[in-house]
């Protein structure tokens, strides 16, 4: 048997308007993953995986090796949940975007309260052999024995859980508001690479009651290790920052010293800007689910509402001491690496400045012999036209005087000599003015 979301009903109203495509998916999100009933004394084994590179169908055909469910049909995992009942326990089945979890619910046989001396740990409902071959990497793994006891005395009761979980030291709180549970855990991997936690209730705890607290412990601990995986990364991403700022410190002061070409320096910036910008985009997602699961750590941890028990942390003393470092640690490299891209860019902006002021004066420089060019060229073009003024003038007055020995051979008393003479200022008066039209004109046609 399965449990998964119930049909959405039939719309058989009319006074509202239509539905938003998405809206029966998102109203039915708050009933994604619904609580389980656990009913006391319980052992809750839990394993989360990461499913990068796995599939639904991959999950779904190594759910199908469980008893009686090789018809399980594909449809009933579209919603990202699903609770299958086999036999004795209860199975669940949650994706998440980086990792699904697989949580089975068994009974814990009778004898097996805070006075056992072998807690039946080992003692598992589903073939290990299936539980070992669950497709993706484990992240957590946990045994979660759920008992009933009487915690009126919580350091005895914590005591007798210490006990219970083999001795060792462990952190323990009294949780709820009016003390309904305690929690006894050590965070500790165990031979089988299972961690072991332990809730004492009393008989009178409600099946509804141990499904809160199992989920709340037991999310808990996985976003403590999905945060946590931003930690590798930020330790490795350390060496190549300093090296980054050494190498930036570098290029300013050689940008500072004119110590080296702009493209010199134009080319060790972009090398730079483009191996910072790379470690972005490799770190940024990691980084920031980093900070989003340290977030719901805490508020899980405020969910608890735990009260201490005397002579054992709590288990948000420890999550403070042991956590909080390592998420500092994470924070700080993303914004080292933040702030280095941003420098890179102001550093790039003051390249970019000098380029632009050497262009300038590179330009200026250019005009100002463009215009040295023009004058020459213009003064190389008046003295040309003087002389095509003096050289035009003299053709006239050479037609002049022809004109006037045809005149004279005419019969005309006149000498040619002295019309020619006569007419010099005219003729120069003349040609001048013709050129000073000419250059009035085309003024005056720029100028339109």
């Amino acid at each position: 048997m399965t449990d998964a979301l119930p049909p959405s009903p039939s719309p058989t109203r009319s006074a509202l308007p239509p539905d938003d495509l998405q809206r029966a998916l998102l109203h039915n999100e708050v009933h994604a993953r619904p609580t389980a009933r656990i009913r006391l004394p319980a052992l809750v084994v839990y394993v989360a995986v990461l499913n990068e590179g796995i599939s639904r169908e991959q999950e779904l055909a190594h759910l199908r090796l469980l008893p009686g469910q090789q018809d399980l049909p594909p449809e009933v995992l579209h919603d990202h949940f699903v609770r299958l009942r086999l036999g004795n326990c209860t199975l669940k089945w949650e994706r998440h975007s980086e990792y699904t979890r697989y949580s089975i619910v068994q009974s814990l046989p009778e004898g097996a309260g805070l006075e056992a001396e072998n807690p039946p740990l080992d003692a598992l409902a589903i073939d290990p052999d299936w539980l070992a071959a669950i497709p993706g990497r484990t992240i957590t793994a946990i045994k979660l024995a759920m008992v009933i006891g009487d915690i009126a005395n919580a350091p005895e009761a914590a005591r007798r859980g210490q006990r219970w979980l083999g001795g060792r030291s462990v952190v323990a709180s009294i949780m709820g508001t009016y003390g309904h549970s305690i929690a006894v855990t050590s965070f500790r991997l165990r031979e089988d690479g299972f961690e072991h936690m332990l809730v004492i209730a009393p008989e009178r705890t409600t099946e509804t009651r141990a499904g809160r607290i199992s989920q709340r412990l037991l999310e808990l601990e996985t976003y403590r290790m999905m945060a946590l995986r931003g930690l590798p990364a930020a330790k490795a991403l350390s060496p190549m920052l300093a090296e980054a700022e050494s190498r930036l410190a570098e290029i300013t002061a050689r940008l500072e010293n004119k110590a080296a070409t702009d493209q010199e320096l134009l080319d060790t910036l972009v090398a730079l800007a483009a191996r910072v910008e790379r470690a972005t985009a490799e770190n940024q997602y990691r980084f920031a689910a980093t900070q989003a699961y340290d977030a719901i750590v805490s508020q899980r941890i405020q969910e608890l509402r735990e009260k201490p028990i005397s002579g054992t942390q709590t288990i948000s003393e420890f999550m403070q001491r042991r956590l909080s470092p390592a998420i500092q640690t994470v924070a700080a490299t993303a914004q080292r690496l933040s702030g280095l891209s941003q420098r890179i860019e102001r550093t790039s902006a003051l390249l970019r400045t000098r380029v632009d002021i050497a262009t300038e004066s590179q330009n200026q420089q250019l005009l100002a012999q463009l215009t040295r060019g023009q004058d020459l060229q213009l003064r190389m073009q008046m003295t040309v036209e003087g002389l095509s003024i003096a050289a035009i003038s003299y053709y006239v007055m050479s037609l002049i005087y022809y004109g006037a020995k045809a005149v004279k051979v005419a019969g005309v008393p006149i000498s040619p000599e002295l019309v020619a003479g006569a007419m010099i200022p005219a003729v120069l008066w003349g040609v001048w003015r013709t050129n000073r039209r000419i250059h009035e004109k085309l003024h005056a046609e720029q100028g339109h």
